[in-house]
């Protein structure tokens, strides 16, 4: 039920737009979100580098409604391979295609997406697709096999809480397509998707073992103990190397868990989100995980 509501929550426009300007609300986004600008990304970035933490930086924004729009967060994103590159730091780019586009023409998101693709493959890093609602899901599968197909170095994200994942994991462990497992944050309905978490944690782990035994550098990406070591006993029955995956986690979730992977010789990497643009994906964190509204009451009490 709590999910619902912050999902509910994070579509509402207006009291969006009071959020994302209100002075009330800057210090409450700080452990979820790097920064307004990419500076503030990247500097998040290098401190992370010296604990021994990889990062994924994503410019916050999606579902563009004009071919312009699409263009400059095209340039935006291209800024960051340009940073990441004068930064000299192992780090990889993650996207929504509905930023590029794809609420509008595929063929402008793909012409827009395989520029990123292209920059990231000269510079020996990755363009990493997210995965939005369920309506995206084949158009988004398409491009990110095209892209993989021609440039190589694109990872694209699969929903477990999707009844179809397993059969596109599957397809994409064919096609030596790298994918990012989670467990999914947007509202679906039953004919779509698991709407028990029990059922979504299952077939997590299904498909974690699948992308373990089979995938092309898996990232696992979840917080949740149980996920992880279903994960490591996977890896010890396939003998899968340490460096031939990596967990993922956001930024500002679970630091704890984080630092003792990382200090077992596991490769952990954060996702980094920047921008002015950050309500509608705090408020999915939320509904991911409600323990973070005590971590949020904490904090407006002192404000």
């Amino acid at each position: 039920m709590l999910r619902h509501v912050f999902i509910h929550l994070s579509e509402n426009k207006r009291l969006r737009r009071w959020m994302e300007t209100s002075r009330l609300t800057a210090g409450l986004t700080r452990r979820f979100v790097a920064g307004h600008t990419l500076e503030a990304a990247m500097t998040v970035c290098r401190k992370l580098h010296a604990e021994r933490l990889s990062a994924t930086i994503d410019q916050l924004g999606e579902s563009v409604t004009t071919t312009a729009e699409a263009a400059q967060f095209r340039v935006g994103i291209e800024g960051i391979y340009h940073a990441i590159a004068a930064a000299e730091l192992p780090l990889t780019v993650s996207i929504k295609l509905t930023q590029l586009g794809l609420g509008l023409s595929t063929e402008l998101c793909m012409a827009n997406t395989a520029l990123l693709a292209e920059m990231a493959a000269s510079q020996n890093s990755r363009l990493e697709i997210d995965m939005e609602s369920s309506e995206y899901v084949d158009r988004t599968l398409a491009i990110a096999e095209a892209m993989h197909q021609q440039y190589g170095h694109v990872r694209c994200v699969l929903q477990a809480y999707l009844y179809r994942s397993e059969q596109d994991l599957r397809r994409m462990n064919r096609l030596g397509v790298p994918v990012r497992l989670c467990k999914g944050a947007y509202d679906e309905p039953a004919a779509v998707a698991f709407p028990e978490k029990a059922d979504v944690d299952r077939n997590y782990l299904k498909m974690a073992r699948l992308l373990i035994a089979d995938g092309a550098f898996p990232a696992i990406a979840t917080h949740d103990p149980r996920m992880i070591d279903g994960t490591l006993a996977a890896v010890r029955a396939t003998g899968r190397k340490p460096e031939e995956f990596e967990f993922q986690m956001l930024y500002g979730v679970r630091r704890d868990l984080q630092a003792r992977l990382a200090a077992q010789g596991y490769g952990v990497r954060l996702y980094v989100p920047y921008g002015d643009a950050w309500y509608p994906y705090f408020m999915r964190r939320l509904a991911e995980r409600p323990a973070n509204v005590v971590f949020i009451a904490k904090n407006l009490l002192r404000a």
